[in-house]
């Protein structure tokens, strides 16, 4: 009698009534270039049609789905790691996808360094329709990266990086208690203890919602500041400097998101006021050219009607942005 084998990666996918975009993620997943894994579905409590939208998907042996009571993205992607049984664990929303090649190239990054407890790779920007997408600036971060965290989440979103699971097991859960920016914590409690290998190219395409309003921005902000705190209590004395500039990254993400989604006056004079917040925490950000663009949109929104203002934004973007093949 044959013994099953135990998958090298455990692959995470939580969804919640994500129809429209879920079997578009796992198949990204299925294509991969590395292929001993398992793939866990932790459907949070759907209220859709899911379960029979996943139902084809189930020929392949590699695929698990597990349907739980909504608990949020923290307490799914928990549910997940308990369920895992690979040596290392990636986790990937059910809206984002990956190149074929990444685990093939993350856990190669992770075998070749020792010392690194997780591996992450760059970022595609994806446009909500998944139609275009662009590319940040690239980051070179690896190593020792507990003070570059400090400063700003490069990861960027949950469905990045490859992680060992005796790192996992050591760092523990998600933490639930968290609205938002729980990734954050968690990459931050592995940089104080593991160093972060570098695939230095983009493998991810991450899909940026639309529903990001005023309410929203104030919830992940403060949920940001709290994971910051946090962080700096456990940080030794020689990175307590960097708590400033830490705090300015953040306001400065509040203002992107303002500018971006904000339709009313109150929200656009919210766009200002987070970035006085930026510049008064962290000077030298008024010399960042993110920050002089945002000052730059924020002047054009407020001298022209929104939507003629929204229309040339968007279109300044898209010159930018290039079609998902």
């Amino acid at each position: 009698m044959l013994t099953p084998t135990t998958p090298t990666i455990s692959v995470v996918i939580p969804t919640y009534n994500s129809t429209k975009t879920v079997l578009d993620t796992i198949a990204s997943v299925q294509a991969q270039t590395f292929d001993d894994i398992e793939i866990i579905v932790i459907d949070d409590g759907s209220t859709d049609d899911l379960q029979s939208c996943l139902a084809p998907i189930l020929a392949d042996a590699r695929v698990k789905v597990y349907r739980y009571a909504n608990g949020g993205l923290p307490v799914a992607r928990n549910r997940g790691i308990a369920r895992s049984t690979g040596e290392y664990i990636a986790f990937v929303d059910a809206d984002d996808l990956w190149t074929p090649n990444k685990l093939e190239k993350q856990l190669k990054a992770l075998q070749d360094n020792p010392r690194a407890g997780l591996a992450y790779s760059w970022t595609y920007f994806m446009e909500e329709d998944g139609q275009r997408y662009h590319t940040d600036r690239p980051i070179w971060f690896q190593g020792d990266v507990l003070k570059d965290l400090l400063m700003w989440n490069f990861l960027c979103h949950g469905s990045n990086p490859l992680i060992r699971r005796s790192v996992i097991a050591a760092v523990g859960d998600f933490d639930p208690s968290l609205p938002s920016a729980e990734d954050w914590d968690y990459w931050l409690r592995i940089a104080t203890g593991w160093e972060f290998a570098l695939v230095p190219e983009p493998q991810i395409y991450y899909r940026q919602s639309g529903g990001a309003m005023s309410a929203k921005v104030e919830v992940m902000e403060a949920a940001q500041l709290e994971v910051l705190d946090r962080a700096f209590q456990r940080a030794p004395a020689t990175l307590q400097p960097y708590r400033r500039p830490g705090m300015a990254k953040i306001y400065q993400y509040s203002a992107q998101l303002y500018l971006i989604h904000g339709k009313t006056l109150q929200t656009r004079k919210l766009v200002y006021q987070k970035l006085g917040k930026t510049i008064q925490l962290n000077p030298r950000l008024l010399f960042d050219r993110k920050t002089q663009k945002l000052l730059t949109k924020a002047l054009l929104v407020s001298v022209v009607p929104w939507q003629t203002a929204k229309r040339l934004l968007r279109r300044f973007s898209k010159g930018k942005a290039q079609v998902v093949q």
